[in-house]
């Protein structure tokens, strides 16, 4: 492992070319990790000069150069000396977090990387948000095109949280002309350690599904998000408009997910499907908004033109994907994004055939709340 040299670079790799220098904040961890495990290990001809590894402790990687920061500190400006190509991947998608504090972090990280990057004269910035700004709607095209239009949302969950980085990613292009912004939108995101709202639905005892429309499932392995992450930092791929999607190519019916998954649905009206959900988040019992349901039950498809015409491909196809999430919700139990506890789940399997709203998981969330009520 390197430390970081005093000496900064008096020029910049023009991006796509060997010899680039690539930045990547939160490298010690999650997704920020396996893009510079792949840096610093390529594969083909075009690789980095040098990887710069920004996070606030040091990991165990190697062939780095790590440079301590906080992203959230505009001091990171020191610390972006010499960089190409800045991939921002420290962000907070935790469904623990609280919405409100997971919400100022993203936003002031990323407000922090752009404006320190372009104070730095760091050429390119690539924010990482997600395919949720194209919101799901039971009318969408299956797939969607990448210069499909971004929904406004400003709303408590995540996908609010990306709405607000893709508006500071608009602002930063119009008021640093010099600094190119690149915003790559990885579909719903699969690994083995990953805790997420995609992850918790399968390991409730059925999938849910809205009466009358039909799901279409799109997942993103995050190694394949670390490979396009590189790629584009790499090759200079900006897609148009600085949009790149990212997912595995096509889509599984909800049929096919079904048949893969060995599990069954149970099917109710939009209405109770997101009338109880909203309830059960009002409440602070799950942390599922009704907005963020609508991705398990509305398709949203994204076809990744631009990387695919630059010459990427995901290794994991939706059924591999899909099989990597299984294996990461078994042994788990959860309803509308809420874990359960053992009580909660026998309560839940026993209803489960029975009334949708039992399914939905309502009476085992609100048996646990009058219990905390009464301690």
């Amino acid at each position: 492992m390197n430390t970081e040299s005093s000496q900064v670079r008096p020029e910049h790799s023009p991006s796509g070319r060997p010899g680039t220098v690539v930045g990547v904040t939160g490298a010690a961890a999650g997704v920020g990790r396996l893009l510079v495990q792949r840096l610093a290990t390529p594969e083909g001809s075009i690789r980095a000069r040098e990887v710069i590894a920004i996070d606030r402790e040091f990991a165990d990687l190697r062939d780095v150069t790590w440079r301590i920061a906080d992203v959230c500190d505009p001091g990171l400006v020191s610390r972006l000396g010499g960089i190409d190509v800045l991939v921002h991947t420290a962000d907070d998608r935790s469904l623990e977090t609280r919405p409100e504090r997971r919400r100022r972090h993203n936003v002031l990280a990323a407000q922090t990387v752009l404006t320190a990057a372009a104070a730095a004269g760091v050429p390119r910035v690539i924010l990482v948000t997600s395919t949720m700004v194209y919101g799901a709607a039971p009318d969408n095209p299956v797939p969607l095109p990448e210069d499909a239009t971004r929904v406004p949302d400003n709303s408590e969950g995540l996908m609010g949280d990306f709405a607000a980085v893709e508006d500071l990613a608009e602002r930063a292009r119009r008021a640093h002309p010099g600094l190119t912004v690149t915003v790559v939108r990885p579909a719903p995101l699969v690994g083995p350690d990953l805790d997420t709202l995609l992850s918790r639905h399968f390991a409730a005892p059925r999938l849910l599904t809205v009466k009358g429309h039909e799901q279409h499932w799109q997942f993103c392995h995050e190694e394949d998000l670390a490979s396009a992450l590189a790629f584009c930092a790499l090759h200079g791929v900006a897609g148009r408009d600085g949009v790149v999607t990212v997912a595995s190519e096509g889509s599984l019916t909800q049929g096919e997910v079904e048949t893969i998954a060995e599990m069954k649905h149970f099917e109710v009206t939009a209405n109770l499907a997101f009338g109880a959900v909203r309830r059960l988040h009002q409440a602070r019992i799950t942390p599922a908004a009704a907005g963020e349901i609508k991705f398990l039950v509305y398709p949203c498809v994204v076809d990744s033109s631009a990387l695919r015409e630059a010459g990427w491909k995901a290794v994991h196809d939706n059924e591999a994907a899909l099989r990597v999430l299984l294996a990461s919700s078994s042994g788990k139990h959860a309803i509308a994004g809420r874990t359960l506890g053992r009580k909660e789940v026998t309560i839940t399997a026993a209803g489960a055939a029975g009334a949708a709203a039992a399914a939905i998981g309502t009476a085992a969330a609100i048996r646990h709340l009058r219990k905390r009520g009464k301690n």
